[in-house]
């Protein structure tokens, strides 16, 4: 799985937002600090605000916050808002696959795969990751040596 840069700078703007939670923050504030592209950053917080994660105020105070508390946020609910469904294939939910022969089994294996990405993004709120107090089954795994190491290609 691919996370792409738009789910990246999404939860790192988010991030930047809930740090200053509940005050209204500048868009020159939500780039600044972690270096991101200005008008990628306005086009991801408007698919934010129209998935009601994020609330804006237009003029010289304006500026973006969180539509509710960080720990209500989770980090699967933002990479939907901004990329659409946590695991397709080929386009496709994986629950929705087909396959006959030698491959009928695989898409057990991607309803898996889907399940494994929602126990960790869908259980790790945007406060947790803020804080650094993940959820004990995502922190064993962070914690895992093993999570670490690259595999061969």
């Amino acid at each position: 799985m691919e996370i792409s840069a738009k789910s990246d700078y999404a939860v790192r703007a988010l991030l930047a937002l809930a740090a200053e939670a509940p005050n209204l923050v500048k868009i020159d504030v939500v780039v600044g600090e972690q270096q991101l592209p200005r008008k990628f950053v306005e086009a991801i917080l408007g698919d934010l605000r129209r998935a009601g994660i994020v609330r804006s105020m237009r003029g010289a105070d304006g500026g973006y916050a969180l539509a509710r508390p960080a720990a209500d946020i989770s980090i699967g609910s933002v990479i939907r808002a901004v990329d659409g469904p946590l695991a397709e294939v080929r386009g496709l939910r994986p629950d929705e696959m087909n396959y006959t022969g030698l491959a009928e089994h695989l898409p057990g294996l991607w309803v898996a795969v889907r399940a494994s990405l929602r126990k960790v993004l869908d259980e790790t709120s945007l406060q947790q990751l803020l804080t650094g107090k993940l959820p004990p089954h995502v922190r064993k795994m962070v914690d895992d040596p093993e999570a670490w190491a690259r595999r061969a290609r």
